[in-house]
């Protein structure tokens, strides 16, 4: 693969272009309008900049790898190889970027979207080729986590998912083959985690700081559930959670009424300044 072509210039769709550059693929990134992702771009330069000061790469690669980011251009005709969409966790929203995808590039090109609680195969029916498409679950921060779920729909075919198992390993991920079902195996996993420290903190069992310090020091876990929920995103956990609550029809993947209330109030976590805890 040469061309990559990044939808989303949020958190993960950032995190994808950046480790996607560095490893000397051109990568074009598109949203909604050119001032998101200029600004996005902005990031990754801090980023790499970053990376730079700490001697993690020299000035060379600082250049080249800025200069292999592009904003993507209407009516520019784009080699692309392969096609992630990363954004928001909308079946509806989904669907109607994938299929404007399909007019972005040949028959040939790969596409994939960045979920795990929404249907791959369902996803794949707005497409004339569903062949080349594929689920691709990246963990948040990209350019730290190794993982890659490689989430196979009805209709992927084997060729699709060799290519992206090569893919995953190029850019340095180590990745794991998942049978379609919502939720793969760490959101779903995970997120029924997430959701019982929300009941316990909302019962008020315990403070915030308590509940992930128990778990910590008890559980031998890296961060907490809360801290880990607002690095996710307080909306994404909604979303990912409403999915599989609707999917399996078990009270124990229910959200919390709390949960909803901080996300309609935007207390989304830390990519707003606040949710279970106050970050400046």
């Amino acid at each position: 693969m040469k061309s990559v072509l990044v939808i989303g210039a949020g958190v993960m769709g950032l995190g994808i272009a950046q480790i996607v550059s560095q490893k000397g693929l051109n990568v074009v990134l598109k949203d909604i309008n050119y001032e998101i992702v200029k600004q996005g771009i902005e990031k990754i330069n801090d980023r790499f900049k970053r990376l730079h000061g700490k001697g993690y790469i020299s000035s060379t690669e600082l250049e080249n790898c800025l200069n292999r980011i592009n904003i993507y251009q209407n009516g520019k005709i784009y080699n692309l190889d392969l096609v992630i969409e990363a954004v928001f966790e909308d079946i509806i929203l989904k669907k109607k970027v994938i299929n404007e995808i399909e007019d972005l590039c040949s028959k040939e090109t790969i596409i994939a979207s960045n979920t795990t609680s929404l249907s791959i195969t369902e996803l794949s029916t707005v497409l004339k080729n569903p062949d080349r498409f594929i689920g691709m679950h990246f963990f948040n921060p990209v350019w730290a986590m190794q993982l890659i779920e490689i989430i196979p729909g009805m209709f992927t075919s084997q060729q699709t998912i060799e290519t992206i198992k090569l893919f995953s390993k190029y850019i340095g991920k180590i990745s794991v083959l998942v049978k379609e079902s919502v939720g793969g195996i760490v959101s779903r996993i995970l997120g029924s985690l997430i959701n019982e420290a929300i009941f316990v903190y909302a019962e008020g069992v315990a403070s915030a700081e308590d509940i992930d310090t128990a778990m910590k020091l008890g559980s031998n876990l890296p961060i907490g559930p809360l801290h880990l929920a607002d690095l996710i995103g307080l909306d994404i956990h909604l979303a990912k959670m409403e999915s599989l609550y609707r999917e399996f029809g078990d009270s124990k993947y229910r959200p919390h009424p709390l949960l909803r209330k901080m996300v309609r109030g935007k207390c989304l976590g830390k990519k707003t300044g606040k949710g279970f805890f106050v970050y400046s």
